[in-house]
């Protein structure tokens, strides 16, 4: 690796001046900036949380970010992969918490991510003997069912969000198009940072084509102050069982999404296999962010997957360029003003966005299906994982007859087909073939 300072952006440890480092920690930002606070702005509205509430939360979910990502960067201990790993709120958990938060609210949520958080953290540390349970399969089930399952949340934004009294209105539906073909186009004709922000570009423009239809209320706004630190444990927490157990199932899948991060980054970046250590450390860093993003009222933290596709873009793996990115989100984090413009996005124009987002989790799921073939065996597991585990989380009145653990087993859609795929995984025996062929891979 060349050592001048240009060059220096090519290596894990170097420091690049801020000219160049800091337009590549912005683009890393831009990039996660959208996933960053879409699932906080989901769940508010779902929950019918006001918006100062709503804007209060996305300023926590953006220190916490900063935070979290830093110490993914220069670890504390065990905690955290020394990798330009960014981290940032989890859309996996959004369809666990719409159900969680339906029976206890958002202290019920914010008690189950911090405990179930536990599970993530012993993942980390147990990773070798863990990870054998978890093949493909199963983690690609999972990401299925949590984009199949958050596909209707979009389509009500697309709309206009529930409860709009301007549902599914020419105006509502033309933002979303807007928003949609704009990512379209970005990701098809942009170039560098144009392709890279696509996303984020097309909501701005939206925001701003929404503006004279009248559709932001900026109130919020108004009303907000320039600076504050986010009080902790505002909104109250609280523990339930069922609650945790749902939370704790998901931790283990959003846990093998961050080992899959980690060796994109490991491997196209810096020509190597990640180490155990950085592996175990990114794990916990997960577990523990996760557990921290709780205390400040938002939801889990995982590492980001666009990200890691730039690393994998550019081949720049350099902390100190990541780590202005996340200076950058902390101090944006103690502006409510800033919090409460993101919170007054109207919801079609985020729907246009978070449409596309939902269906990329489900094109990841398929694809790490297809790593694992779709032969008898394995198309069976996923038949009876999806057919149950989404089916009766459709028709709720299906299961309430049901014993109250079955009951709230079925009606999360992402828990059941997870751990039905797990289930079925362990003891469906694999063709002899099959057996055969991993011994001498083994071997």
């Amino acid at each position: 690796m060349k050592d001048t300072k240009q060059g220096s952006i090519y290596e894990l440890n170097g420091k690049p001046p801020l000219g160049i480092a800091v337009p590549l920690g912005m683009q890393h930002v831009l990039a996660m900036f959208t996933g960053n606070i879409a699932p906080i702005i989901i769940i508010c509205n779902v929950l019918g949380l006001p918006a100062e509430q709503k804007a209060f939360m996305i300023q926590c979910g953006m220190i916490v970010a900063g935070l979290v990502t830093f110490v993914q960067l220069y670890p504390a201990g065990p905690v955290g992969a020394g990798l330009p790993l960014v981290m940032g709120t989890s859309f996996a958990f959004v369809p666990t918490a719409i159900a969680v938060g339906g029976t206890y609210g958002l202290p019920g949520i914010l008690g189950a991510s911090m405990i179930g958080s536990i599970a993530e953290i012993a993942m980390g540390f147990f990773l070798k003997p863990l990870r054998k349970f978890f093949p493909p399969l199963v983690t690609g089930t999972v990401l299925v069912a949590i984009g199949l399952s958050l596909l209707p949340v979009g389509v009500k934004y697309f709309a206009g969000g529930v409860g709009a009294p301007d549902f599914g209105s020419p105006q509502n539906l033309a933002l979303g198009f807007f928003v949609l073909i704009t990512i379209i186009l970005l990701q098809r004709f942009g170039k560098g940072m144009m392709n890279v922000a696509a996303i984020l570009i097309a909501l701005i423009l939206g925001y701003l084509i929404a503006i004279p239809m009248g559709k932001v209320d900026f109130t919020t706004v108004a009303n907000a102050s320039w600076f504050s630190f986010p009080m902790p444990l505002k909104y109250g927490i609280e523990f339930h069982l069922d609650a945790i157990l749902k939370f704790a199932a998901v931790y283990l899948v959003v846990g093998l999404e961050t080992l899959g991060n980690i060796s994109g980054i490991t491997l196209s970046g810096l020509n190597r296999e990640a180490t155990d250590r950085e592996m175990s450390g990114a794990v916990i860093a997960d577990g523990v962010g996760s557990a921290f993003a709780a205390f400040f009222n938002v939801l889990p933290n995982t590492a980001y997957g666009q990200n890691a596709g730039i690393v994998a873009m550019t081949g720049v793996v350099n902390r100190f360029s990541v780590a202005t990115g996340a200076v950058f989100l902390m101090s944006a984090g103690l502006i409510p003003k800033f919090g409460a413009i993101c919170a007054a996005m109207p919801s079609s124009v985020l729907g246009g966005a978070v449409l596309v987002v939902f269906s990329m989790i489900t094109v990841s799921g398929i694809r790490m299906i297809a790593k694992a073939g779709l032969d008898g065996r394995n198309g069976t597991i996923l038949a009876i994982s999806l057919g149950l585990g989404l089916g009766f989380a459709q028709v709720p009145a299906a299961i309430e007859q049901m014993p109250g653990v079955l009951n709230h087993f079925f009606a999360d859609s992402v828990v059941a087909s997870g751990i039905l795929a797990l289930l079925l995984n362990l003891v469906y025996p694999q063709a002899d073939e099959v057996v055969k062929a991993k011994d001498q891979q083994a071997a």
